[in-house]
């Protein structure tokens, strides 16, 4: 049954490696990860009975080129992980992450907070035990949950929480948070059934008042502002996670469909207004339900992916400030459709077209009651070691948008150099135009091991 559950596995993951996007390569899961187990690799030495330690060490570097200019990101990351085997349907995997960021010991641009907050971090990443027994596999532990794979953006993507203190920049991979969960799956022929249980669950990390990227709120002309400590739901049974997952693979397509019950992994800000001037925001986590599914099917050179999601129980800030919370319930549909091309001369092209929909839209809500969007994913190969890319993430409805140029140098073995930028355009109230000021030039040396 093994090889029954591993043959509907590769099928997804071929799929899948077509579609990512921009960042396919380093956002799949490993072989290890992927099938719960070591495959035989061909080698003329002795494999040590010791678990390996692999992960990667790499540099960051990011000027932010705004008014005013400075350093905000000397980042040095550690990223360490091991895996093995306590016996037949039996594996173990462990990991472990240590950042230290120099931007926030050479200047005094940010506030002391953001300095404590982001200086340094030590977090456990995948920690799990893995049990398979027949057509069922379990995994108990640190873990994550990825039910969506479009690019840039998330949205079939529910439930990894996500380290949000440099927007959606970095690589998805590096942005999840795994979540501790207990997952059991079923194989069958082409049929996956997915039970999830998250007790204790993870959340945005949004960052503190003053850092980068911190979601800041709209306030009225001659009013004072100010932020109250994150709500984050009681630790119990009714803040408990849960989900069911189906999927089949029929004549090449991949279907799923979900239904997920959690306290929302990202915040809503409350508002209260404080007399006489100052509006009061405080971060909470509504109580949400989802039903949303994907579609995908690989045509040859062109591959077809397609994700939706409805949810119900989420707030959303309305401009409204006679409002008494500031937020107003929505029901919404979200949905994104795109086509990945394989051209020649080493060469993809991706576009996705995406919506939100508002089933009953408030007037004084910031968004249009059809939100709507587009991305263009360009990436190229130049002799055997460069590769160059330009992701541009916009908004149909105003002049709203990311562009993301970078070029990726593998000047050595298991080596790379990227240099880039992140250049954000449009209103204070869009999506990437509240950051229009952060524009910034970066560059990354990466050793993997």
């Amino acid at each position: 049954m093994t090889v029954k559950k591993n043959a509907h596995r590769i099928t997804i993951l071929a799929a899948s490696c077509l579609a990512l996007g921009a960042n396919a390569a380093d956002d799949l899961p490993s072989r290890d990860n992927l099938f719960g187990d070591d495959l035989p690799i061909a080698s003329a030495t002795t494999k040590s009975p010791y678990p390996s330690i692999k992960g990667f060490v790499q540099f960051e570097a990011a000027r932010t080129t705004g008014n005013p200019e400075h350093w905000s990101k000397l980042r040095t990351r550690a990223e360490l992980g091991s895996n093995g085997k306590l016996g037949d349907g039996l594996k173990w995997k462990l990991g472990a992450r240590l950042d230290y960021d120099a931007a926030y010991s050479i200047n005094d641009f940010y506030p002391a907070d953001v300095e404590k907050n982001q200086r340094y971090n030590i977090e456990l990443r995948e920690n799990y035990l893995d049990v398979s027994a027949g057509n069922w596999d379990f995994r108990f532990g640190k873990q994550h949950v990825v039910w969506g794979e479009m690019v840039g953006l998330f949205f079939a993507d529910v439930v990894s929480a996500r380290d949000l203190r440099e927007f959606i920049l970095p690589e998805f991979d590096q942005m999840r948070v795994p979540q501790w969960a207990a997952r059991a799956e079923y194989f069958a022929d082409d049929f996956h059934a997915e039970l999830l249980w998250i007790p204790v669950a993870s959340y945005d990390n949004i960052g503190k008042l003053g850092a980068e990227f911190y979601p800041f709120q709209p306030v009225p002309p001659g009013f004072n502002v100010s932020y109250a400590a994150e709500v984050r739901p009681e630790r119990d049974a009714e803040s408990m996670n849960y989900g069911l997952r189906l999927s089949t693979l029929k004549n090449g397509w991949d279907v799923s469909g979900f239904y997920y019950r959690s306290s929302d992994i990202g915040q809503t800000f409350y508002r209260r207004l404080s007399l006489p001037d100052t509006f009061v925001y405080e971060a909470r986590h509504d109580r949400i339900n989802q039903f949303g599914g994907t579609i995908s099917k690989d045509f040859g050179d062109v591959v077809f992916k397609a994700e939706g999601v409805h949810t119900s129980g989420r707030s959303f800030t309305t401009l409204d400030f006679a409002d008494a919370n500031g937020v107003v319930r929505q029901n919404t549909l979200d949905w994104a459709a795109g086509l990945d091309f394989t051209l020649p001369a080493e060469t993809r092209f991706n576009v996705q077209l995406f919506q939100r929909k508002f089933l009953e839209h408030d007037p004084n809500l910031i968004q249009d009651r059809h939100e709507n969007g587009y991305s263009l994913l360009l990436n190229s190969k130049y002799f055997a070691n460069w590769d160059a890319q330009a992701l541009l993430i916009a908004s149909l409805n105003r002049s709203d948008w990311l562009l993301r140029p970078k070029l990726t140098w593998s000047f050595w073995q298991n080596w790379r150099w990227v240099v880039g930028a992140d250049i954000f355009n449009g209103a204070s109230i869009g999506m990437f135009g509240r950051y229009d000021n952060k524009d910034r030039l970066f560059s990354e040396i990466r050793h993997t091991f």
